[in-house]
């Protein structure tokens, strides 16, 4: 019996041993935040071969870093309580799961830690001169500058833009996630993220009425639900008081996140305005109008071609999303020709069904619509579902009234099809009545051409 509590004993210590030995990234408690912290900065090594316990590395010590591959460096923000972000673990691992690279966690929670947001923001260019020490030395071992990618969220996106303007921009890219706006928004490119910092920058704005920078930043900026309030997300404090602070601001990261992992690509589409987007105007991409649209997050770098054949190789890119994961819409536009003599101004929800019963429902209520004699109205509708056949479509009409006579109107054609799918064949349907607010249902058909 006492050998046995003798290895169970050498078992447990083993087992404290191992837990001990793994490195943790730093947590702090509000106590902290309220007295401040210096300035302290720590490397974090993840690789393939140790996805869950990394290696403390430094300038001096590369540990297992390998010079041949990509190397990513994930830059946290402001962390007000001290807390470690609860995204980072699914960063890294998704970010392994794509690729077989070097993948550095930067942990200065010492430092960006306090409840003084000017006391973290004045701590970034430092950041950066650690971050650029070390780049310099893997870059002596044999790394080249074009492998080297910053992903940069809220004040670490500048962290990164700080970075690469130390290199002249030869930096293989920067991705900024809703890179900080208070003390930022407003400044001169050399002090704030800027598109000349890496020879690609990519921008997600995500809370630009509050957290998050307004203006363009990178070579390519996207602007999702227009780059303000973000669905599922509080309103207001009653939803609660620390979602409603920062999920708009996060919302960037976990759109990144699902670019790496979830089952749909994001896809996007480049336009002078968010409105004009939502009015179906901006549709076709690329400067010869025929390219595939970019793509979001983590593959949004295919398009750097496409953007180099422009003039000023800068654009930005709209799309909307679901409040969940994965937060990919489907996009079909709608095109209706009525008949009505008078014009009828209002809005449409639009439902579709496949063969399962499975339904999938967007509603056009941005802006009242004007429809009117033998006039096509082309109408972009999202929805949360791709479905490969559709069985059926509904149409309600509203005016947005809730009291007065029910109006009709008179479609002559209606007609579906699919942006993010153009091969489907187009559906079609003809000369039917809708009622105000009341569902109307029917089976649509193969389009047939027709001149009006």
């Amino acid at each position: 019996m006492l050998s046995l509590y003798f290895f169970i004993g050498l078992w447990c210590l083993a087992r404290s041993d191992t837990q001990e030995a793994c490195p943790a990234f730093t947590k702090l408690s509000f106590h902290s935040a309220l007295l401040g912290t210096d300035l302290h900065v720590k490397l974090f090594l993840y690789t393939r071969k140790n996805m869950t316990c990394p290696e403390v590395i430094n300038s001096t010590a590369l540990g297992d870093l390998d010079v041949t591959k990509r190397t990513t460096f994930i830059v946290h923000g402001y962390r007000p309580m001290g807390s470690v972000p609860g995204w980072l673990g699914d960063l890294v691992k998704s970010l392994l799961s794509v690729e077989d690279m070097n993948v550095i966690v930067v942990d200065w929670n010492r430092g960006a830690t306090t409840v003084v947001y000017h006391h973290a923001s004045s701590k970034t260019r430092n950041v950066a001169q650690i971050l650029t020490k070390f780049i310099d030395q893997i870059l002596a071992e044999g790394a080249s500058l074009e492998d080297i990618y910053i992903i940069g969220v809220s004040l670490g996106a500048h962290i990164a833009g700080f970075v690469g303007k130390m290199f002249d921009g030869e930096l293989g890219r920067i991705t900024g996630l809703d890179p900080a706006g208070p003390l930022f928004n407003g400044k001169p490119p050399k002090d704030r993220l800027d598109s000349g910092d890496a020879q690609f920058v990519d921008i997600i704005h995500s809370d630009t009425d509050a957290l998050g920078y307004k203006e363009p930043l990178g070579n390519i900026d996207f602007y999702p639900n227009g780059g303000m309030d973000q669905p599922g997300c509080p309103k207001s404090i009653f939803g609660g008081l620390k979602s409603y602070l920062k999920c708009d601001h996060q919302r960037a990261v976990f759109l990144y996140l699902a670019s790496l992992r979830e089952n749909c690509n994001i896809t996007t589409y480049p336009c002078g305005s968010y409105w004009d987007y939502r009015n179906g105007m901006c549709i076709n991409c690329g400067p010869e109008l025929k390219e595939p649209c970019p793509l979001m997050g983590y593959y949004a770098d295919q398009w750097k071609v496409y953007l180099g054949r422009k003039d000023t190789p800068t654009t930005t890119a709209f799309f909307d999303t679901a409040a969940k994961r994965p937060y990919c819409l489907y996009h079909y536009f709608v095109d209706i020709i009525s008949w009505n003599k008078d014009v009828r101004r209002g809005f449409i929800t639009i439902k579709l069904k496949d063969k399962a019963g499975i339904t999938t429902e967007s509603k056009i209520d941005h802006q009242p619509i004007a429809f009117q004699k033998y006039h096509e109205v082309n109408l972009l509708a999202r929805f949360d579902r791709d479905l490969d056949e559709v069985a059926a479509i509904s149409l309600i009409f509203s005016t947005g009234r809730l009291i007065g006579s029910k109006h009709m109107l008179r479609i002559l054609q209606m007609k579906l099809r699919s942006i993010d799918h153009p091969n489907r064949p187009p559906l079609c349907r003809y000369d039917f009545i809708l009622t105000e607010s009341r569902e109307t249902t029917f089976q649509p058909i193969p389009c047939r051409n027709v001149q009006m």
